[in-house]
Parts: C-alpha cells; sequence; structure tokens
C-alpha cells in the first residue's frame, strides 16, 4: 500500500514536471503566427516604396556585398564581443538568397527574427527592433527586395563562441522580453512618425542605446550612448541634446554637420550619407521633432 502510494506520487510529480517542461519548450520554441492572407505587393508604386523604406531602414549598410557596395549580396563581417557575424545575402537569388521567401517568411524574419526554417536569427539582425514595424512595410520593402537583380552568393556562416548556438536564442528573446522598459509613447503625429523611424524601421537604439552583460539593450536609458569593441557610440539622449535645435538636428540628419560647425566621421558618416540624407524632407523633420522633443 505505502508503495503503491509511492509510486502514484513518483508517476504525479514526474507527470507534472513533464508538462511544465513542454510548457517552457512551447513558450520559447512555438513558432510565431503571422497572417496567413498577407500578400507581397507587385506595382510600381509599391516597389518604390520599398525601395524607400530599405534606405531610411539602413539595410545596405550591413548587407552590401563586400566586392560591390551596392549590391545586397552581403558578406560583410560584423564583430562583437560574442563573435563575428556575416549578414546574408538578400537578394532573389533562389539558392543562396531570399527568391523563394513567402510573403509569411518576410514576415517571420523581421517581425520575429525567425528563419524560413523556424531556426533563430542572432541578434546583430535587428528584427527586435523591426518587431514594430507596420506589416505593409514589411511586404513593401519585400516588394523591392525580390525587384533587384539576384547575385549568387551564400554568406560565411558565424564564427562564435563555443556555447552560442541559435536555439539559446529562444531564452534570449525571452530575456529581452521581460527586461523590456516600457516606452514612452506619442500623441502628436510628426513625434510618434519620428519615434517610429528611430525606433523601429532606422533601429537607433541598436548602436546608442547600452547592453547589458548579456547583449540585451537597456531601454531604461535609451540612447545614453554605447560602447563596441573599438568604437564609442555618441549619447543622443535628452541631456546629450539639449542645446541642440529642430533645426540643428534636420541639418545633420542632412550632411553631417554638428550645431558647433564640426562634420560627423566614423560609421555615421556612412549612415548619413546612404540613409538620413536620402530621407524626405518631411521624415527628417519627424527624426528631429522626436529627438529634440525635450528642447
Amino acid at each position: 500500500m505505502v508503495l503503491d502510494n509511492m509510486m502514484k506520487r513518483s508517476s504525479l510529480v514526474i507527470g507534472t514536471l513533464g508538462v511544465l517542461v513542454l510548457w517552457i519548450c512551447a513558450w520559447l520554441f512555438f513558432p510565431p503566427v503571422v497572417s496567413s492572407n498577407a500578400r507581397i505587393p507587385n506595382s510600381a508604386d509599391a516597389i518604390a516604396r520599398g525601395e524607400y523604406l530599405v534606405i531610411a531602414g539602413g539595410c545596405i549598410s550591413c548587407h552590401r556585398s563586400v566586392e560591390d557596395e551596392v549590391s545586397f549580396a552581403g558578406g560583410l563581417g560584423i564583430e562583437t564581443e560574442f563573435g563575428t557575424f556575416y549578414a546574408p545575402n538578400i537578394t532573389p537569388d533562389i539558392e543562396t538568397g531570399i527568391g523563394s521567401w513567402s510573403p509569411q517568411d518576410f514576415l517571420r524574419a523581421l517581425k520575429h527574427g525567425r528563419t524560413p526554417t523556424g531556426n533563430f536569427y542572432y541578434p546583430t539582425f535587428p528584427y527586435r527592433a523591426y518587431a514594430g514595424l507596420i506589416e505593409q512595410d514589411v511586404l513593401d520593402m519585400a516588394a523591392y527586395l525580390l525587384s533587384l537583380e539576384p547575385v549568387s552568393y551564400r554568406a560565411p556562416e558565424p564564427q562564435v563562441s563555443r556555447w552560442l548556438f541559435r536555439w539559446t536564442i529562444a531564452g534570449w528573446n525571452r530575456l529581452a522580453d521581460l527586461s523590456q522598459a516600457e516606452r514612452e509613447s506619442f500623441d502628436e503625429e510628426l513625434v510618434a512618425r519620428g519615434a517610429y523611424l528611430a525606433r523601429n524601421l532606422a533601429h537607433c537604439d541598436e548602436c546608442h542605446t547600452p547592453r547589458s552583460y548579456f547583449g540585451i539593450l537597456d531601454t531604461k536609458r535609451e540612447y545614453a550612448g554605447s560602447q563596441l569593441i573599438d568604437e564609442t557610440i555618441e549619447a543622443i539622449d535628452a541631456e546629450a541634446l539639449a542645446d541642440w535645435t529642430l533645426n540643428n538636428f534636420d541639418l545633420f540628419l542632412l550632411i553631417g554637420l554638428k550645431p558647433e560647425g564640426e562634420f560627423v566621421g566614423g560609421d555615421m558618416n556612412e549612415v548619413i550619407e546612404h540613409n538620413t540624407s536620402k530621407l524626405t524632407d518631411e521624415d527628417r523633420d519627424a527624426l528631429a521633432a522626436y529627438f529634440t522633443r525635450h528642447n
């Protein structure tokens, strides 16, 4: 009788633990749900809009070919404390690029950081910023990328620490979710547009916000500056921009000129040349309104 009770209790404990393990696995690894009705447009207007969004998103900065800076064939090495990651080919080549991707593949990749096979992208791909993108923006970007000339090139595999595997990113994503601070929202249309551009499409946080030991953005200190391997990234928060006017910031985004008369250097010079200088006046005004809203 005692033995039967012990066996029943053991079975109950094992069963409970099994259910708990299954729940945790589902919580970590369950594939994201995206719209099954999503379609990639093929109109000239959608492709042109997608081109603008890809420029605003700075995609060429990472995905440019190592041989041709205007191609999205990838291969550029991005060095981090966790290893070297190589930007993949995002031209519509069937074998080595994104030519076989469905609308759902684009949504899962950009908004959830998942590959077409269900694996995890490493967060050097800023999918956590892109998670806030409007679905139609993602599909228009896809329309533009799929309109490009295919290039056959397969980027090298990442060179990472022995303990870092793609499946571990499932836990990293959840940890990042739990540590994410609630961000300020905006009613003013111009500032809200600037926030969307800065936080999501242009993913300014990825460089300008400090990170924890695990590489997770410290959103409580949004834009407070950060330290990369060999470069200090300047702060662009309210304190750092206290003396900037809306016109100062607009001119900075256009030609890289700071209020004190100096021109920006380093990687930001490329961001301005290839991205922010090509924005519409309205979107530069929106970014300026967002970043100088406390002034």
